[in-house]
C-alpha cells in the first residue's frame, strides 16, 4: 500500500483554456508552468460544460446524468437530472477509501445534497453550494463537525488562501501513517462573484487596456509557439452570446466601438478575473512547496484541470447582480472598489471570448470553448514524457479509470446495497506513456446544447440551432460547418447521440432532433 502514489486533483472554476501562460495566456501561473514543463500538457481533453455535470463525471467515472445531475442540483424527478448523485454510481473516494486511501476533499463541492462525508471523503473543508463571497468565512465549512479547523480575524480571510490551508493541513494529517492520500483540491475561483486582493488586481490593469481582440489575437500567437494549437489555426470571429432566459442575443462587440467610460469597467473586470487565476497558482505553488520539502512530488500524481470553458454569463458587459443579473457601470473611485469585499461581478461575454481562445462560444455550450479544459499531468516517478503536448481525446470520464488503474484497486458491481453502473472511462496510463489509443466516441448533452465527437469527426447544435459537423483534424475552432456536404454522416452521428443518450438518461427530459 505504501508504494500506491499519492493522488492530488486539482479543479479550478470557469477557468478558459487559453488562461495559464503554459498554454498561452498572459496571466502570471509559473507554479503551474512548472508542472506543465516537467509533465504532460493534453489539448484535446474534455469537460461537461458546466460546473455540476463535470464535477459528477469527474467524480464518478460515469457521464452526469447517469449519476444524476445532467444539469445542477434542482431535481427534476426524472433519473438523468435527481440533481445529486444517485445510489447507482460511486465516487473516486468511496473507491479509493476501500484500496486504503486517505481521502480529504478541500474546495468546492457542489453536487447535490449529500454531503461529502457521506460519499467517500474523510474530510471535507469548503464550499457545499456553487458559490458565494471569496472575503466572507460563514460560507465555508469543516465536515465532520468538531475536526479541526482553522480560524481567521477579521479581513484576513480569502477562500483561495484558505482552501489550501485546509488542503496542506489534510496532506499533514496523512503522513501519520503509511496511507496514501487522494486529495481534491476544488478551488472555486475564478467563478464569480470576481474578487480578489487588491495587490493581485493592480498587476493587470495595465494588460488589458489593449482590449478583448489584441488580447486573442495575441494569444493564438503565443499557443502556436507553444503548440497547444495547429501553426495554421485561425481565430474565430467574435462569439454569440444569450442572456440568462434566452430572450436577448447578440455578438461580442469590437473593442474598439466601446465607450471610454465602458472599457474602464471592463477592463477592471478582466483585471479582478487574472488576479484570481493568479492566486490560485501562488497557492497551488505552496502545495507543490510543501510536496517537495517532504521529498513526495516525485510520487504523488497531480492532475490540473478546469469545470467547464470561460464564463460568458450573460452579456458583453457581465453582471453585478446575480438574482436580476443586471450591470451597474463602475466610473471613477467606484472602479477602485471592484474585486472588494461589498463588491459582486462577472466579467461577461467579451472576456470570455478571450479565455477560450481560440474557439468558440463557451460555459453551458458544446462546442469547443464550452468543453475544452487545458489538463496538467504531472507524475515524474511514472511520466516521463517532459514538457510534451498530448492530443490524446480524453474525458472527465476517465479519471476513475486511471486511479483504478494505477492503484491497483477495484470497482465495485455494488456499493452498500446498491448495483453500481460500469465505468464509461478509460485510463489515460497509455496516453501518459505516449502508447497507441483505441478511437473512442465521446458524447454531450447539457441545456440542450449537444455533441458528439467520433475520431476525427465532431457533431455539434446550440439549442435553437441545426446540427453542424465539423472535421477536428484540420478545423477544431468549428468554423466550417460540413453538415450540407455529409448528410448520411450526420444521420450517422444523430443516431449515435441518440443512442447515447437514451442509454445515459439523457432522456426523457432532454430529446433533440
Amino acid at each position: 500500500m505504501k508504494n500506491n502514489p499519492n493522488i492530488l486533483l486539482i479543479l479550478t472554476d470557469d477557468l478558459g483554456f487559453s488562461d495559464l501562460s503554459s498554454y498561452g495566456g498572459e496571466i502570471s501561473t509559473p507554479n503551474l508552468d512548472q508542472l506543465a514543463n516537467n509533465g504532460l500538457r493534453f489539448t484535446q481533453f474534455y469537460n461537461s460544460a458546466r460546473c455540476c455535470p463535470s464535477r459528477a463525471s469527474l467524480l464518478t467515472g460515469l457521464y452526469p446524468h447517469q449519476a444524476g445531475i445532467g444539469e445542477m442540483t434542482e431535481d427534476r424527478e426524472t433519473p438523468g437530472y435527481r440533481g445529486y448523485l444517485k445510489n447507482q454510481c460511486v465516487t473516486l473516494a468511496e473507491v479509493l477509501k476501500e484500496g486504503g486511501y486517505h481521502t480529504y476533499l478541500s474546495g468546492k463541492w457542489h453536487v447535490g445534497e449529500r454531503m461529502p462525508t457521506e460519499r467517500g471523503f474523510d474530510d471535507f473543508y469548503g464550499l457545499l453550494g456553487g458559490f458565494a463571497s471569496f472575503w466572507d468565512k460563514k460560507n465555508y465549512v469543516r465536515l465532520p463537525e468538531g475536526r479541526p479547523e482553522r480560524s481567521y480575524s477579521d479581513g484576513e480571510f480569502y477562500a483561495t488562501d484558505a482552501i489550501t490551508d485546509h488542503a496542506l493541513d489534510f496532506i499533514e494529517e496523512s503522513r501519520s501513517d503509511e496511507y496514501p492520500y487522494f486529495l481534491y483540491l476544488s478551488y472555486n475561483a475564478p467563478h464569480f462573484p470576481l474578487q480578489a486582493p487588491k495587490e493581485d488586481i493592480l498587476k493587470y490593469e495595465k494588460i488589458y487596456e489593449k482590449g478583448w481582440d489584441k488580447i486573442r489575437e495575441e494569444r493564438l500567437e503565443r499557443m502556436k509557439q507553444l503548440q497547444t494549437v495547429d501553426e495554421d489555426m485561425q481565430l474565430t470571429p467574435r462569439s454569440e452570446y444569450w442572456d440568462r432566459d434566452r430572450n436577448i442575443s447578440g455578438v461580442n462587440p469590437a473593442w474598439e466601438s466601446i465607450d471610454p467610460d465602458r472599457k474602464k469597467d471592463l477592463i477592471r473586470r478582466m483585471a479582478i478575473y487574472a488576479a484570481m487565476v493568479d492566486r490560485m497558482d501562488q497557492n497551488v505553488g505552496r502545495v507543490i512547496e510543501n510536496l517537495r520539502d517532504h521529498n513526495e512530488l516525485d510520487h504523488t500524481l497531480i492532475l490540473f484541470c478546469s469545470d467547464n470553458g470561460a464564463c460568458a454569463e450573460w452579456d458583453p458587459w457581465g453582471f453585478d447582480d446575480w438574482i436580476t443579473t443586471s450591470n451597474f457601470l463602475h466610473r471613477k473611485e467606484d472602479l477602485d472598489r471592484m474585486g472588494g469585499p461589498e463588491s459582486y461581478h462577472s466579467y461577461g461575454s467579451g472576456w470570455a471570448n478571450a479565455c477560450s481562445t481560440p474557439f468558440r462560444m463557451y460555459k453551458h455550450y458544446s462546442h469547443e470553448g464550452g468543453i475544452s479544459t487545458p489538463l496538467i499531468a504531472h507524475w515524474p516517478e511514472e511520466v516521463k514524457r517532459r514538457g510534451e503536448i498530448e492530443h490524446y481525446s480524453g474525458h472527465f470520464i476517465d479519471f476513475m479509470a486511471t486511479f483504478i488503474d494505477i492503484t491497483g484497486t477495484s470497482y465495485p458491481d455494488e456499493f452498500k446495497g446498491h448495483k453500481i453502473l460500469p465505468m464509461e472511462g478509460r485510463s489515460l496510463m497509455p496516453a501518459f506513456k505516449g502508447e497507441p489509443t483505441e478511437p473512442r466516441i465521446l458524447c454531450f448533452e447539457h441545456e440542450d446544447h449537444c455533441a458528439i465527437r467520433d475520431g476525427e469527426w465532431k457533431l455539434v447544435k446550440i439549442k435553437e440551432k441545426d446540427w453542424e459537423l465539423y472535421n477536428m483534424n484540420n478545423d477544431r475552432t468549428e468554423m466550417n460547418n460540413l453538415a450540407n456536404e455529409y448528410p448520411e454522416l450526420v444521420e450517422q452521428m444523430k443516431q449515435k447521440w441518440g443512442d447515447w443518450a437514451a442509454r445515459t438518461d439523457v432522456y426523457p427530459r432532454s430529446k433533440v432532433n
